[in-house]
């Protein structure tokens, strides 16, 4: 029999993985006791180990992905660490990693408790707490659980940023240049999303192409010039494998609309179904580039496993198709709710708006990782006003407009 002399309180997760296995227990001794005998595994036993899940994967967890290093018989899925995870972003990208490179291998963090109601598809998944302030924490956690790649959404954006500035210039910029470091330091791929914030007022507003003018005004967008260029100068100077997409807004039948400057391309949904008529508050005009969530996730998933020596640049534009709130609201009308209408308010959000392209240029992005959305105006619109509605159908009691947006990017 084995003891194994500490509180519960100082339990180290390796040994309470062994508890199902070993059948760990308390004794009146004060110690655990493992009444089968415990070995702790050999390189061998790992590597033997790491080749039958291999055999087992499926083929797109067999592919040459970036920055990992090769073990015998074939390549090892990566193990990435998602910052901001608790997001509709990071619980949508986690659940596709997790089926694709195995629910150990992708670790969820955030800075707060996960909710039993969030659609985590694997909720017993490792998650950890993760203040991307601390550097110290961050680095535990990528030594702890030998990270390869962080996919780094952990920022406060536009809105809320603007109401802010001091923590969003905390979190947005101390918080990526710890992960950068760490990059430099444990040889991580960085993934890092831009958006169409980082252009202002004196940007073109059609067909933008990836290189430039960007002078935006608000601190979110700031801050995410900052990511670029600080993202691109790591990569020059310390060959870190840093990746990032200019992220439209993000459009999904899994997030309540809160305060981001394209919500309305949500709520909208919402209102129609529960009253068939809506207050916009951007102008009938206001034509912003959109994407579904679905594409979102599957073009990041592309971009992540896409050699490095296929990218022919560090940043690209990435974008599915662009519409105005009087678009949509043209489309409601003739395809689901004759009786809808729209009457307009704009606000604040208006003017944010105004600094933004109303179309992107992502043919490098095409080009260089086979960038394709699947969902243009059309099959938004589709997609969302029948998600929407059988949300309501199912639980309309339970569905509160006006929440904190949890996946916007803009």
């Amino acid at each position: 029999m084995v003891l194994v002399s500490l509180t519960p309180r100082r339990l180290p997760l390796a040994i309470l993985r062994t508890a199902a296995s070993h059948q760990l227990r308390w004794s009146s001794a004060g110690a655990y006791t493992l009444s089968t005998p415990f070995r702790r595994p050999s390189t061998a036993d790992r590597s033997t180990a790491a080749a039958k899940r291999l055999t087992q994967a499926t083929p797109a967890t067999r592919l040459n992905f970036a920055s990992v290093s090769n073990l015998k018989g074939g390549v090892r899925p990566p193990r990435v660490l998602i910052t901001g995870g608790l997001g509709q972003l990071g619980i949508s990208l986690a659940n596709q990693l997790r089926s694709r490179y195995g629910v150990d291998n992708v670790v969820l963090s955030d800075v707060r408790k996960p909710d039993p109601t969030l659609p985590i598809a694997h909720p017993l998944g490792p998650f950890v707490y993760a203040d991307v302030t601390n550097y110290p924490l961050l680095e535990r956690i990528v030594v702890d659980f030998q990270i390869d790649w962080v996919v780094h959404y952990s920022a406060l954006l536009s809105a809320v940023a603007e109401k802010n500035p001091a923590r969003a210039l905390h979190v947005n910029i101390q918080g990526f240049q710890n992960v950068l470091e760490l990059a430099r330091l444990h040889k991580l791929l960085v993934f890092c999303p831009s958006t169409i914030g980082a252009f202002g007022p004196s940007t073109p507003k059609d067909n933008v192409p990836d290189i430039t003018i960007q002078k935006p005004n608000t601190i979110y967008g700031i801050t995410k010039v900052h990511t670029e260029l600080l993202g691109e100068y790591y990569h020059e100077k310390f060959g870190v494998d840093f990746r990032s997409v200019r992220y439209p807004g993000i459009l999904s039948t899994d997030t309540l609309p809160g305060g981001g400057t394209t919500d309305y391309a949500i709520d909208i949904f919402h209102q129609a179904i529960k009253a068939n008529r809506y207050e916009c508050f951007l102008n009938p005009d206001a034509k912003l580039p959109m994407m579904y969530i679905d594409d979102c996730i599957d073009g990041t998933i592309q971009f992540l496993e896409a050699p490095s020596s296929q990218l022919t640049q560090r940043v690209y534009n990435m974008s599915a198709d662009s519409f105005s709130p009087e678009e949509v609201a043209a489309i409601i009308k003739q395809k689901y709710a004759p009786g809808f209408e729209m009457s307009y308010a704009p606000d604040f959000r208006q003017a944010i708006a105004e600094t933004w392209p109303a179309t992107l240029n992502d043919d490098a992005a095409r080009r260089d990782w086979g960038w394709r959305p699947n969902l243009t105006t059309d099959g938004i619109v589709e997609v969302m006003w029948n998600g929407i509605a059988q949300l309501y159908k199912a639980k309309p009691a339970t569905i509160q407009t006006g929440a904190v947006s949890q996946a916007q990017v803009a």
